[in-house]
């Protein structure tokens, strides 16, 4: 047998010839091939033969050993199908020879597992490597598996990772085989130091500050090598006297202290090559537009990473002469003080750019002309002249023509329905584009609750030649329905509180069979029914009703509730001398409607309130053991609320005024209430009560965002002879998640106390506060931002009091406390808040346990 191997492709690809054949052994002479006829191709092996990736066909005249045989072999392997290639002259008669091809197999993919990684990081590689049972197993594959693996572990910082992948044959199935993918982490990398040379006019600690998630390990020595820099100070007073004092300890501490708290200092190379960017950009801010990195490099040394930068800075530039060339519409002096840019201040690309077009406040000049529907507006600031180090800047404007709204349509609603979208927006086909109506639009969406805040998007279609343009806004649908259940065990027994909310609900649906999955949706109602039980002293059931468009065509939102709570001593209803109980049974039905001025964030409501408290035997809680009181009032609302986003606003605000007023029953009649009984006092409850709440958020960097809220409260009264009613009243301190509400009394939590201990305490009572107020600031940052779970972590500061008369009021003298916490929001449940906090203050005629340390649990805004 004669073999011809093609070593030009692999050693597992050949021809051979040989086998029977008339007259003889063939006889194959390499320098002159012959010719034959094919008189039979047959094929072999355990993989099949697609006789269209041959070049040659039976009846094909060929030479032998020559070209097509090689093309033949090189067809087959370049498929990546086959282990083995080889080509077989089984027989030759005269001219005709027949060809067997033998075929293998490559090894398919039965399983494949991991050594050296947890199940989490497990998890998440069998989703980046996409491979399943049956795939053709290859160098390739292998390759690119363990690319993914590295860039995985690169990623979170494990640069020297590596991978080492073992093929085990599958016992049970034939050419088969199992992957292990044997993974060496070894330690984390982290960057240990950043050099930066070049740079006199910067200072390294602002250079750093631009490298957003390119940072130094967690290092803290304020003090190392100071007697180094205090004689560097002696010798060099000029140097310290050119600089700002704030240049100079940026400097000092820009290498002793690298506190690590919320960014890590891991190595990624897409996020390094990102910074060096934003450090160029950072010289460009400062005015030096000509400034490169010469050269840099990244190196791991004793298993940490460093890296050395080389920059030039060139020469600072500043603004001299802006014009503007094109508005017709407005004019120039408006827009240089639009602009905000002066000549003689530090040349800064961004800025100019951003005061042309991106002002987070819309002052801007696009904002200018697009909110009064210049959509096809356009500003282009041109370098006109360079002066030594002083650049003359013409911005030229393309005004374009007015356009119109034409089609406005929603996408990735799958359970809310489209009108109940439509009729929240502020773009409404016909009339003139306005930027600002697009983005309060997106944060009316935003506050709705239904939709996913961090995949909202608003996609213009501007077509210039009509005029129009189509609005396309995208939102993902998220869970907005709430369900709490909880069990616990107290004075009174076991307790079980249960609460479901359905913030998407739909009645017309109701007797659709097709709209129950699991309950009619998607028309914006909501209804809530919530229960608490115990044994057999206490119970509570409440239920609301919201139609947010009353008869559809205006955003009148009309509210029904109903309450009832109950309270006994535990005695039988059948022993009436031990007997005692207290109840009260509410109802109250509210319309809000949403007001135009002084603009769109504003809200009133009218709401009329009636609660029945009856009460027997019971002593301690109430003014009277035996009785009841009536209290009907009406409670007007006007309330502001601009926050951009529901569950973690990073902007905005929300105030809110409430007044709630019972008829002066007293001054109806010529009755002295002098020497009247507590329940002829009280059968009718008459009180005035005035409340202001106010919160402001505000992004200090990135989603770090500080807080700060005010609440007040105020309860008067019509007559002096009656005096404030014991009712409704004011409590301070702890959670503010009390339900034992036996007399109507409003709860308002503060942290590092007791429930109610920062209201009047009377004879070692507490009465309830006629008066509060309360101060909040808080500093939050999110851990994750998705909206299946949505987690931030917070630091306060707070101070409260309640007095029990206006007349005591002092606003500095109020208990403080200080803490921690984290909220944890899930659509199921709502928000979830866990807060360690510490009172300072002592509280008069208390134990020392109502104030320091505590820690509190709440559900939504119970502390807030």
């Amino acid at each position: 047998m004669t073999v011809l191997c093609l070593c030009t492709i692999v050693t597992r690809a050949q021809i051979v010839l040989g086998g029977d054949s008339i007259g003889g052994p063939v006889k194959v002479d390499y320098a002159s091939p012959r010719t034959y006829e094919i008189g039979g191709i047959t094929s072999s092996g355990t993989a099949a033969l697609d006789q269209r990736l041959l070049p040659f066909h039976v009846g094909d005249v060929i030479e032998v050993p020559g070209d097509k045989i090689s093309k033949a072999v090189k067809s087959l392997w370049s498929t990546g199908l086959f282990e083995d290639v080889e080509i077989y002259a089984t027989r030759v008669q005269g001219n005709l020879i027949f060809l067997d091809i033998r075929l293998e197999d490559r090894a398919r993919l039965s399983a494949f597992g991991f050594k050296g990684t947890t199940k989490s990081e497990e998890n998440d590689l069998r989703e980046k490597l996409n491979i399943s049972q049956g795939n053709i197993v290859n160098d390739n594959m292998k390759i690119t598996c363990q690319n993914i693996i590295r860039k995985y572990y690169i990623e979170k910082g494990y640069f020297s990772c590596e991978v080492d992948i073992k093929e085990i044959p599958d016992e049970k199935i034939k050419n088969a085989v199992n992957l292990l993918f044997d993974i060496r982490k070894s330690k984390k990398v982290k960057i240990d130091k950043i050099t930066i040379n070049g740079n006199k006019e910067v200072t390294d600690a602002v250079l750093l500050r631009s490298m957003k998630e390119t940072k130094e390990k967690f290092r803290f020595m304020p003090f190392y090598k100071a007697d180094t820099a205090i004689a560097y100070l002696f010798k060099h007073k000029g140097y310290y006297q050119s600089k700002d004092i704030k240049d100079h300890l940026d400097n000092y501490f820009a290498d002793r202290v690298k506190l690590r708290i919320f960014k890590q200092s891991k190595f990624i190379k897409e996020s390094y090559d990102q910074d060096k960017v934003n450090l160029i950009n950072r010289y460009n801010e400062l005015g030096y537009r000509d400034a490169v990195i010469l050269h840099d490099t990244f190196y791991v040394k004793n298993k940490n990473m460093y890296i050395d930068l080389d920059v030039y800075e060139g020469p600072q530039y500043y603004f001299r002469n802006i014009t503007f060339v094109g508005n017709t519409i407005y004019p120039t002096t408006l827009l240089k003080q639009l602009l905000g840019i002066n000549k003689g201040d530090v040349y800064n690309q961004t800025l100019l750019n951003k005061n042309l077009t991106m002002k987070e406040d819309g002052e801007d000049l696009a904002s200018l002309y697009m909110n009064n529907g210049y959509l096809f507006f356009s500003a282009n600031p041109v370098e006109v002249a360079v002066d030594g180090d002083s650049i003359d800047i013409e911005i030229r404007i393309r005004e374009g023509k007015q356009a119109t709204y034409n089609t406005i349509t929603v996408e990735g609603n799958t359970k809310t329905n489209d009108h109940v979208i439509l009729r929240e927006l502020t773009t409404i086909p016909g009339q003139l584009f306005n930027r600002a109506d697009i983005i309060r639009s997106q944060q009316v969406l935003m506050s709705m609750g239904y939709f996913n805040q961090e995949k909202m998007d608003v996609q213009p279609r501007p077509n210039e030649a009509d005029g129009t343009v189509d609005i396309n806004y995208v939102v993902e649908e998220t869970s907005s329905d709430q369900l709490s259940l909880s069990a616990g065990y107290g004075a009174t027994g076991f307790m079980l509180t249960a609460g479901i909310t359905f913030n998407n609900f739909s009645t017309k649906k109701l007797f659709k069979k097709d709209a129950w999955t699991p309950i009619p949706g998607g028309d914006g109602q909501r209804i809530s029914l919530n229960a608490s039980v115990s044994t057999k002293y206490y119970q509570y059931y409440n239920f609301s009703f919201t139609e947010p468009w009353l008869g559809g065509k205006k955003p009148n939102a009309l509210t029904i509730g109903v309450y009832y709570q109950r309270q006994n001593n535990g005695y039988s209803r059948q022993d009436v001398d031990k007997y005692a109980f207290s109840s009260i049974t509410g109802a109250s039905v509210s319309l809000a409607n949403k007001l135009k001025w002084p603009d769109d964030y504003f809200q009133m409501s009218h709401t009329l309130s009636y609660e029945y408290y009856k009460v027997k035997n019971w002593s301690g809680y109430f003014i009277f053991p035996t009785g009841y009181s009536h209290s009907i009032s009406y409670i007007f609302t006007l309330s502001r609320n601009s926050i951009n986003a529901p569950i973690y606003p990073r902007e905005g605000s929300d105030i809110m005024f409430s007044m709630q007023l019972t008829p002066p029953y007293s001054l109806f009649s010529n009755k002295d209430y002098t020497y009247a009984t507590d329940q002829e006092k009280y059968k009718m409850l008459e009180f005035h009560k005035w409340k202001i709440h106010m919160s402001w958020f505000t992004r200090i960097v990135d989603n770090l965002v500080l807080n700060v809220r005010l609440k007040f409260g105020f309860m008067g009264c019509y007559n002096k002879t009656i005096g404030i009613s014991p009712f409704g009243r004011f409590y301070l301190g702890g959670d503010g998640m009390s339900n034992w509400s036996y007399d109507g009394r409003e709860v308002i939590g503060m942290r590092g106390y007791d429930d109610g201990v920062l209201s009047p305490n009377v004879n070692g009572s507490v009465v309830g506060a006629s008066f509060y107020q309360k101060f909040t600031a808080e500093l939050r940052y999110p851990i994750t931002l998705n909206p299946s779970a949505t987690v931030y972590v917070l630091a306060f500061a707070e101070a409260g009091k309640g007095w029990l008369d206006n007349r005591l009021y002092n606003p500095f003298d109020m208990y403080k406390s200080a803490g921690l916490g984290v909220r944890v929001y899930l659509p199921m449940f709502g928000l979830l808040g866990f807060d360690w906090g510490y009172g300072f203050d002592p509280i008069p005629g208390l134990s020392s346990n109502a104030w320091g340390s505590h820690f509190h649990i709440s559900i939504n805004q119970s502390i807030d």
